[in-house]
């Protein structure tokens, strides 16, 4: 069992003095004898004495931590982010507290109100695909706590928050399907509660309409895990209107379809063209290798930091701050080698 941790009640004990003498030892106090302050130095790091950090920021009304909260630490895309965002913070003396969701409305809300017990100063969000009500973020607002929200942001709610230009991504990755020949492209989506579902999802129609190509309802399809592109590619390619191009949300999706498309006999591309989104460390591990794009996750955290620590600082309430990072659609071997009509 842990051993509790030595206060400054326990080294005045030891030393038949007061707490209140004991802590002005610790702090230099002038008129605190340099005897007793050695005494009580030594005690101190004779016991491993460490000062409270909430009792410490209580007082000095600061407590210099930052909450985090994505959908999943497993995910390369938001590993990256978590390294943008603690490199600035860090340098900036903050320490980032993490939290994940797992994708769960109920858990995000948990994670807000254990954030708020640890006294955070500011929270970065990226909410998860449940989240419809955004009481809990109210709630942090009237608390005047500054949000910024990256990547999963939610529709029509003013606070900060930093993006990739998710519209002109999916445009430019369907565009690219339709120039190598691609006439039958699919749509594997997320949730349009989300700013990044809505915007790929545009992007996708648009592309198809400005290249006079009709928007199916039946290519359309809400899929954005490997587990359910595994189970939605062998029912869209026996028994619907054949595709030959697939735009899917993320990688993992990407890759789920590209897998289960050449077991069930597909060549990838010559047949099917697949392109995914974030490009993750599977994207180029991937047989062929996959047509993705990429999402700078390092740097949109290390913006997303940077917003929120100017909100911090800042002694004026300015309107909310919109940052758009430009992506890159990085082109490999499931879109390559693609018949050009």
């Amino acid at each position: 069992m842990r051993s509790a941790q030595v206060t400054i009640k326990d080294i005045a004990e030891r030393l038949r003095i007061s707490p209140s003498t004991v802590s002005r030892a610790l702090k230099d106090h002038p008129d605190i004898s340099k005897a007793t302050k050695k005494a009580v130095k030594e005690l101190a790091e004779e016991l491993n004495y460490e000062p409270n950090a909430i009792a410490l920021s209580l007082l000095s009304s600061r407590s210099n931590n930052i909450g985090l909260i994505i959908p999943e630490i497993v995910h390369y895309f938001f590993s990256q982010v978590i390294s943008g965002i603690e490199d600035v913070a860090n340098d900036a003396g903050y320490h980032v507290i993490i939290c994940q969701s797992n994708e769960s409305f109920s858990r995000e809300v948990k994670n807000v109100q254990a954030l708020l017990s640890s006294r955070i100063e500011g929270l970065l969000l990226s909410i998860s695909k449940e989240t419809r009500d955004l009481g809990h973020i109210r709630n942090l607002q009237k608390k005047n706590i500054p949000i910024v929200f990256f990547d999963r942001v939610p529709i029509d709610f003013e606070a900060d928050q930093v993006v990739i230009d998710d519209y002109n991504a999916a445009y430019q990755a369907v565009k690219h399907l339709i120039d190598i020949g691609c006439r039958q492209i699919a749509y594997l989506g997320t949730t349009q509660n989300i700013s990044i579902g809505r915007d790929r999802f545009n992007g996708y129609v648009q592309a198809l309409k400005d290249h006079e190509l009709p928007v199916k309802e039946k290519l359309i399809i809400e899929c954005d895990t490997y587990k359910a592109a595994r189970l939605i590619i062998r029912k869209l390619i026996f028994e619907s209107h054949p595709v030959d191009g697939i735009f899917a949300v993320n990688d993992r999706t990407a890759i789920g379809a590209l897998q289960t498309a050449r077991e069930c006999g597909k060549k990838i591309p010559e047949e099917l063209a697949i392109v995914g989104f974030s490009n993750g460390i599977y994207s180029n591990m991937t047989d062929p290798t996959l047509t993705t794009v990429e999402q700078f996750g390092y740097k949109m955290g290390q913006s997303a930091a940077r917003m929120l620590l100017d909100r911090l600082f800042s002694r004026e309430n300015y309107p909310p701050v919109k940052e758009v990072i430009k992506s890159e659609l990085v082109i490999r071997g499931s879109t390559i080698a693609q018949h050009v009509v």
